[in-house]
């Protein structure tokens, strides 16, 4: 077999000057066949005619982006960066919840003030969602104990405002931001009856405590005839299938009685820190 003619060898080109996959006639004349922005790969379509300091100096640009994902990323790394930064020196503390929808005549927002002030009395800060209802009546307790009020609110189309008794408030965009506030710096749990935002801010504690997210983490119940048939079905129906085990059920402490709710908490903390010093 003859020898090949460098003439008739198909031209070596470096691996970046290669012909893409579609045809030079079939992309845009202005696009390259691919970019690379840290992991993500842009190819053809993909490809955007302008650089990002093409966009980021453009005067005329539309402010469209603003509200884009990878904008909301920084919108929620601030949210995280805000609540860290306000809550750090808080000490401890305990998340109360309850429905918005309470009166201040209902006998469910007295308990609430009863619970706010003996928690203050035993030093802890009162975290609740900082609106109306049983949430002021837990940050009024503690407001009016002299202890710390927190609120952590969240916008929403409906939203009041955060209450008159909260001396420190953080509103939040994003749910999922202000859960984890809820939990990081709480030592526990208080839930007063309330409807879907409570039932998912108590199911949030009890997955977390069963998949040991979260360890040593006491979640009281206040209120037995609003309680008493919820613990029966998780019993009764959820534990019958087997969806749930009987030690589920366990982590939650049902009591009509304030001041048991928050023996409950303290002894579980004093339990904690008995446990670390050994």
């Amino acid at each position: 077999m003859a020898a090949q003619r460098p003439e008739d060898r198909p031209e070596e080109r470096p691996e970046d000057e290669r012909p893409a996959d579609r045809p030079e006639d079939e992309r845009p004349a202005d696009r390259p066949a691919e970019r690379r922005t840290g992991r993500v790969t842009l190819r053809r379509d993909k490809v955007p005619s302008t650089t990002t300091d093409q966009r980021l100096l453009d005067s005329a640009q539309s402010a469209d982006w603003l509200h884009t994902d990878p904008w909301r990323v920084m919108r929620i790394q601030s949210e995280f960066v805000d609540g860290f930064g306000a809550l750090a020196e808080l000490g401890p503390a305990v998340s109360v919840f309850g429905s918005a929808r309470t009166g201040r005549h209902d006998p469910a927002y007295a308990v609430g003030v009863q619970l706010g002030r003996e928690l203050a009395q035993a030093g802890y800060a009162v975290i609740t969602g900082g609106g109306p209802g049983a949430m002021e009546a837990a940050n009024k307790g503690a407001f009016e104990a002299g202890g710390t009020s927190v609120g952590l609110g969240i916008e929403l189309p409906f939203e009041t405002g955060l209450n008159r008794y909260v001396d420190l408030g953080v509103n939040f965009r994003y749910f999922f931001a202000r859960k984890m506030m809820f939990v990081k710096y709480a030592q526990g749990f208080v839930v007063l009856p309330g409807g879907f935002g409570t039932l998912d801010e108590l199911f949030e504690a009890l997955t977390l405590a069963q998949t040991r997210k979260v360890t040593s983490f006491p979640i009281v119940l206040l209120g037995t005839d609003y309680w008493g048939g919820l613990l029966q079905w998780l019993r009764d129906t959820a534990g019958r299938y087997g969806t749930i085990g009987p030690q589920d059920v366990q982590m939650l402490h049902l009591t009509d009685d304030v001041s048991e709710a928050v023996r409950t908490v303290v002894t579980y903390d004093d339990d904690v820190a008995a446990r670390r010093s050994e």
